[in-house]
């Protein structure tokens, strides 16, 4: 029997290119935050990261139904899009949120996807090269959620810059890393 390790592997590296649309969904979030006129409202970002959140989680989810026939671990994939369809319902569902609920929702998100990160590249680190690439991508999200946590006060403005630039360094990550899993479906 093959190790839940290798299944990951393998389940990821047959979907690499739903890691790459993670990661390019992630740059385009960032841009568009970036390039937001600050006189746009808090609730331009609230839904334009609700649907982040929730097309990100979507794409986790199919990978992990696509796998579920093949993986004893398909639930580890679906547990991590869940957390982002989550977090996308729960923006959409309250959409007048104010700047420190959005932004606990986002903390709490980022911490939690970080950990899942971390998690699935512990199990990976024997099983593929640059497995440090999710590490660091976990890394950043949990330091990510817990800076947005310790300064709910900070303005809108700071907030969209910060998550902003998360989401520009997370997808460019996760682009690097989908033409790597691509590589090892390719030699696999």
């Amino acid at each position: 029997m093959e190790s839940v390790e290798k299944q990951l592997v393998g389940a990821l590296a047959r979907n690499w290119w739903v890691l790459l649309l993670r990661g390019v969904a992630a740059v385009v979030f960032g841009v568009m935050a970036w390039t937001m006129p600050p006189s746009q409202s808090i609730e331009t970002l609230v839904l334009v990261f609700g649907a982040y959140a929730f097309v990100d989680g979507s794409l986790q989810v199919w990978t992990a139904l696509a796998e579920r026939r093949e993986r004893d671990n398909w639930m580890l994939l679906m547990l991590w899009g869940l957390v982002g369809i989550g977090a996308g319902v729960m923006t959409f569902s309250v959409p007048e949120l104010t700047a420190v609920a959005l932004l606990f929702y986002i903390a709490v998100w980022a911490i939690a996807k970080g950990v899942l990160e971390i998690i699935a590249a512990i199990r990976l680190r024997k099983e593929i090269t640059g497995e440090w690439l999710l590490i660091l991508g976990g890394i950043i999200s949990i330091v990510f959620g817990g800076f947005l946590m310790a300064n709910p006060a900070e303005g809108a403005i700071a907030l969209l810059w910060i998550i902003a630039m998360y989401a520009f360094v997370f997808g460019l990550l996760f682009i690097v890393l989908a033409f790597k899993l691509k590589k090892v479906g390719a030699s696999a």
